[in-house]
């Protein structure tokens, strides 16, 4: 019992230093066992894809073949460790055959991608701009027709990581939302994604799987981390200071769009069977005598563009891939027009808003759906665009849906919950 009494005694005399211990101890403890379960994760992970690579392979199958596009400057440069620790071992032990490309500055993706050879399937380890850059260098391919078939996969590595809420199961915990997504890739369930094709006058295309935003919102976002000495109120003050700097910050163009496009039925992926011997030679003979008349080729309409001048906060134009299962009528692209109206107190909290969720409606905003649409800026002072959270300069440009264009691994569970929230 005296022992007791002078270790608490102790501890009361020197409590400066005890409590930094305990504090010490507590963190330690927590990172520790945070590292546990990180192991735990991983080694169940790897025990998973054991199972796919124990599996036997035919006399006239070949070993599958992943072409990874790895950038390492992602996540602050910590993508490559993130990428060797926690995808490279699944897919390995998978049994497949992996090439692993890594970027060397920003941009490669698109060169890279012209002189990719053909794979079974493309594994982008990155966050939104590597997708961005590796799509658009794929779609501007000769023979993009034949390679936008290959089924890609996305492994979330990055800072920002928009798409992966559509195909993954969403976690707080890096290794388990990278290790989830890989798994994915190996089980082979995929969904059909649109793709934007951004094409000014001069440049070549640029290919969107989320899409683009232009205006006063998007500029102050990107001026955020200026003011990074303000902690959490750094983003309204943002949003404060550009509005002393100009006001009001409308945006003027010239908007032109054309009507949704009904959306086709899907195929049916069955092989019907196949007809028995005498209907075939009935069939053939019947075709030999009375040849079918075939119907005179159906002239193009024209197509019906709906112009209109715009002046608005902000324009965003995206498209449906936030819930790529939804069932929908029409194949369409959605322009969103935010209200040049609002007062300066609406427009910081707003915008607050805007910066967690750049998809966050106002009140009172304009949302048309189009196939198509082009918009013409003024020549001076048009600022720049967002597409896919990268920058670019703004200019006049045709943006234009590709529905259903590329197919994406997609982790069953978060499709069935997509399914369910339609």
């Amino acid at each position: 019992m005296a022992r007791v009494v002078k270790v608490f005694r102790t501890i009361r005399n020197h409590w400066k230093k005890s409590t930094l211990a305990v504090c010490v101890l507590s963190y330690g403890g927590h990172w520790l066992y945070g590292k546990h379960c990180d192991s735990v994760l991983r080694r169940e992970a790897c025990i998973e894809a054991r199972e796919f690579g124990h599996q036997i392979i035919g006399p006239q199958e070949h070993l599958k073949k992943a072409t990874v596009i790895l950038n390492p400057a992602a996540c602050k440069g910590k993508a490559n460790n993130l990428f060797e620790k926690n995808a490279a071992p699944i897919l390995h032990l998978a049994g497949m055959e992996v090439k692993v490309v890594k970027t060397d500055y920003e941009g490669q993706g698109k060169k890279l991608m012209e002189l990719m050879e053909q794979t079974d399937m493309l594994i982008i380890a990155g966050g939104d701009g590597t997708l961005q850059e590796v799509i658009t260098g794929l779609l501007r391919r000769a023979d993009e027709e034949n390679f936008s078939k290959i089924p890609i996969g996305f492994i979330p590595l990055g800072s920002s990581n928009t798409l992966s809420q559509s195909l993954h199961l969403v976690s707080d915990n890096k290794v388990q939302h990278i290790t989830s997504a890989t798994l994915s890739i190996l089980k082979g369930e995929t969904v059909p994604l649109d793709v934007l094709q951004i094409k000014g006058e001069k440049e070549q295309p640029v290919f969107a799987l989320l899409g683009l935003r232009w205006g006063a919102f998007r500029d102050v976002a990107s001026s955020i981390s200026k003011y990074w000495y303000l902690g959490p109120l750094k983003t309204r003050a943002a949003h404060w200071f550009s509005s002393l700097k100009e006001w009001p910050q409308s945006h003027q163009a010239s908007l032109s769009f054309l009507a949704p496009v009904p959306r086709p039925p899907d195929l049916s992926t069955e092989i019907p069977p196949r007809p028995n011997l005498l209907y075939r030679i009935y069939r053939r003979l019947n075709n030999y005598w009375n040849p079918p008349i075939e119907a005179p080729p159906e002239e193009p309409q024209p197509e019906r563009w709906e112009s209109r001048d715009i002046s608005t906060l902000e324009l965003s134009v995206r498209t449906h891939n936030k819930n790529p299962v939804k069932r929908r009528v029409d194949d369409s692209m959605l322009i969103t027009l935010d209200p040049d109206s609002l007062t300066v107190g609406q427009f910081i909290t707003e915008g607050t808003k805007k910066a967690v969720n750049p998809m966050e409606s106002i009140e009172n905003t304009l949302q048309l759906e189009a196939s198509a649409a082009c918009l013409n800026l003024p020549e001076e002072g048009a600022g720049f665009y967002d597409i896919d959270n990268e920058e670019y300069e703004a200019m006049s440009v045709e943006v234009r849906l590709l529905p259903r264009k590329l197919r994406f691994f997609c982790n069953a569970e978060r499709r069935e919950q997509l399914a369910q929230a339609q």
